[in-house]
């Protein structure tokens, strides 16, 4: 009983952050209030999706540490050579930086890597492989959503203002890369807030494509 108290009220929370997110993002003279908020909201998102997580042993803290040094890693070779999504810079939405890249980056791989990760667990038995493809193609589509917002509230700025197909290219070998590392290390993958998280996601960024950009 506590386990489905715990699960539900997980899930309104993520909903509820989000609606609030978007109405905030949706008004000119709040966005500086709720912008300022996005690290926060990053690391929430992180702290439920952990606190739902059914395991904790060493291959789960092995693909966790993983997931987020990788994804960091080649968001600071990105950054300063252009040489893998194209060239970009960060701006100040997402928080503390080392080597150009906001910390919180990680965090982010993370996030979507194992909520999309957990979401496709229970599909495709033992094919390990075309489950990280069709994940990647997954995080592939969430990116373009991602982007134009990215783009208008200081998360990051492209050379000329043109998001390139070099970085949808590079998304996707950089999430098949994590995922299936992601589903190569053996521990449960299951997680009850994952399918809502990963909706509330799309769906935030699609309405602020569709309100604002």
């Amino acid at each position: 009983m506590k386990y489905l108290e715990k699960t539900a009220l997980s899930r309104i929370f993520i909903i509820i952050f989000h609606l609030v997110g978007f109405i905030g993002f949706s008004l000119p003279q709040y966005h500086d209030f709720f912008l300022s908020f996005v690290p926060f909201h990053l690391l929430l998102m992180a702290g439920i999706l952990l606190a739902n997580q059914k395991e904790f042993n060493k291959n789960f803290w092995s693909a966790l540490v993983f997931v987020y040094v990788g994804g960091f890693l080649v968001e600071v070779v990105g950054v300063s050579s252009g040489a893998v999504f194209g060239v970009y810079h960060y701006g100040e939405t997402l928080g503390i930086k080392l080597a150009n890249v906001p910390l919180l980056i990680g965090v982010n791989w993370f996030i979507i890597v194992f909520c999309v990760g957990a979401v496709l667990k229970k599909y495709l038995k033992h094919q390990r492989t075309l489950k990280a493809a069709i994940g990647a193609v997954i995080l592939v589509v969430l990116d373009f959503l991602i982007e134009p917002v990215a783009v208008r509230f200081d998360y990051w700025s492209w050379e000329n203002s043109e998001i390139p197909l070099q970085n949808f290219i590079a998304w996707f070998f950089v999430a098949f890369v994590l995922l299936r590392v992601y589903y190569e290390l053996e521990f449960r993958k299951s997680n009850p807030v994952a399918l809502t998280l990963i909706i509330c996601q799309f769906l935030f960024f699609l309405g602020l494509n569709l309100t604002v950009i």
